[in-house]
């Protein structure tokens, strides 16, 4: 698969959304943190395959855990 992110100024003012999409990748977040679904997210998103919101969920899980960012991760989580 291809990169399911997509970064672009002229896209959101840059901000990174679902490739192929206008759909915020912050939005997947949002909804899982307040107990919204995976399916009920993809839902309220038909132009979000899921795919793209699976990869998504694991390079977070992969940046969550990698030893780079760990010293940045708890920075902020103070």
């Amino acid at each position: 698969m291809a990169n399911p992110i997509t970064i672009d100024p002229e896209i959101q003012f840059g901000t990174p959304v679902f490739s192929g999409t206008r759909v915020p990748i912050e939005s997947l977040f949002m909804h899982l943190e307040v107990g919204i679904s995976l399916d009920d997210f993809l839902k309220d998103f038909p132009s979000v395959a899921r795919e793209q919101a699976i990869k998504v969920l694991e390079m977070a899980s992969k940046a969550l855990n990698s030893e780079k960012l760990l010293p940045l991760i708890y920075e902020i989580a103070d």
